[in-house]
């Protein structure tokens, strides 16, 4: 048996791979929590718009030139992210960035104007996309350590802290000023990133970056070749195909079930929750879906059934059936977006992960602007329709790319069929360094 991407310094079964399980234990809880916390503050921060809206005197038009502040913070940060993960490392990026998001997600409460709300949200969606692109590195290092596809239980967490910290405003919302409500938020963050922070700088990365490319060099392009960089556009337009309509649902789902479907208020604005319950829940057992299924056949079955379930949601002719509808996309969407930027990720290292999440975080802005138009030119079922077409396209694309630097949980080959071939990895460690060492069977 050959040994492929053989790393290791220490014997297996012993000490040593006793205590590298444990740093990757703590590792996982560390990172789990950082994915929580980003959605946490993310979450506090937008229950609060239309206070800051109130305090600043801002119009519509002012706002929605002020929050592009966010998208292009996010957008500029997570194209040079990958560079400094690939400099300093992608845990004490991580870290950093957490800090700065804690920190920065108080400033618009003490903005009085549009343009200095602007300027903030500059500020606020940089640390928003730098951590976005650093804990997803970081992930991808864990998923290939742990030779298991947990990728989705990342995410989950990152659903999870939203869920919590839009429930938490909306409490806090008619008894705390924002200027409160904010600043508790940067003390939340900042002990949070007090807790977790010095495990991930204690603990090095557990896989070099080497040991991420090698497997996929043996079953698809070789890292920074043309088709290397083809296949990581494809997961990251993947990526984009999702996120698209995560924002579509977000800004348009509870209009088309007043509009068009005269819904009570308050069950549709349960339609977005729904959704978002639902995709909690898919990305809670993604790693179970994944190891049973694989990662391309996870990719197509889940754009598939995004793609009924938005058609359901957009053409129901009921409310009941529209929410339905919202429920079974949220599902098939929830596994899409991790699947995708951990390929980019073990293909490309964190290059790879910036290409994807830039991608995708550009589809979530995409998708609402469009949705707007479409439904000015036809109408919002029919705009509402593109979400289906565009999951279905993802659903191609991840079987266009079964074979296209295809890696298994763990940066392991992947077969036609997109389940993992036969393997293990032994993780060992020698003070703090972890290391892998693939075997073929």
């Amino acid at each position: 048996m050959p040994l492929l991407n053989k790393v290791r310094t220490a014997a297996s079964g012993g000490s040593g791979g006793d205590t590298a399980a444990r740093s990757l234990s703590r590792l996982r809880s560390a990172l789990t929590l950082f994915f929580a916390l980003d959605g946490f503050l993310f979450a506090g921060w937008v229950v609060r718009i239309p206070a800051v809206k109130e305090q600043t005197g801002a119009s519509a038009g002012d706002l929605g030139l002020a929050l592009l502040g966010v998208s292009a913070g996010a957008v500029v940060t997570m194209t040079l992210t990958g560079r400094l993960c690939r400099r300093y490392g992608s845990h004490a990026v991580t870290v950093a960035t957490a800090v700065l998001l804690s920190l920065s997600v108080t400033l618009p409460a003490l903005t009085r104007s549009p343009l200095a709300l602007g300027l903030v949200l500059l500020v606020f969606g940089a640390a928003y996309g730098g951590i976005n692109v650093a804990m997803n590195s970081a992930a991808v290092d864990v998923v290939t350590a742990l030779r298991r596809p947990v990728m989705p239980g990342f995410h989950a967490a990152f659903s999870l802290g939203g869920m919590l910290g839009a429930g938490l405003g909306g409490l806090l919302a008619g008894s705390l000023s924002p200027t409160a409500h904010l600043l508790g938020l940067t003390l939340v963050g900042l002990a949070l990133t007090g807790v977790a922070g010095p495990v991930l700088l204690r603990h090095p990365s557990p896989v070099p970056s080497e040991a991420l490319s090698a497997p996929v060099a043996a079953s698809g392009p070789r890292p920074g070749t043309p088709a290397s960089r083809r296949t990581v556009l494809l997961f990251g337009t993947i990526a984009l195909c999702t996120a698209y309509g995560e924002g579509a649902l977000a800004d348009w789902g509870a209009l088309h079930l007043t509009q068009d479907l005269h819904a009570h208020p308050g069950v549709a604005a349960a339609g977005y929750s729904v959704f978002a319950l639902t995709m909690t829940v898919g990305r809670l057992s993604g790693t179970a879906l994944l190891e049973r299924l694989g990662q391309t056949r996870t990719l197509v079955a889940g754009g598939a059934t995004a793609a009924a379930g938005m058609l359901l949601g957009a053409l129901a002719p009921t409310v009941w059936a529209a929410l339905l509808g919202f429920a079974v996309t949220g599902l098939g969407l929830a596994n899409i977006f991790p699947v995708a930027v951990a390929r980019a990720g073990a293909l490309a290292g964190p290059g790879g992960v910036a290409t994807a999440s830039t991608l995708g975080y550009g589809g979530m802005l995409l998708g609402p602007p469009s949705i707007g138009f479409l439904a000015d030119w036809f109408s919002l079922p029919t705009a509402l329709t593109t979400v289906a077409a565009l999951a279905a396209g993802a659903a191609v694309m991840g079987y266009l790319a079964r074979e296209a630097g295809a890696t298994g949980a763990a940066g392991e080959p992947l077969t036609a069929g997109g389940r993992s071939g036969a393997g293990r990895a032994v993780i060992s460690t020698v003070g703090t360094g972890a290391s892998v060492e693939s075997t073929a069977e």
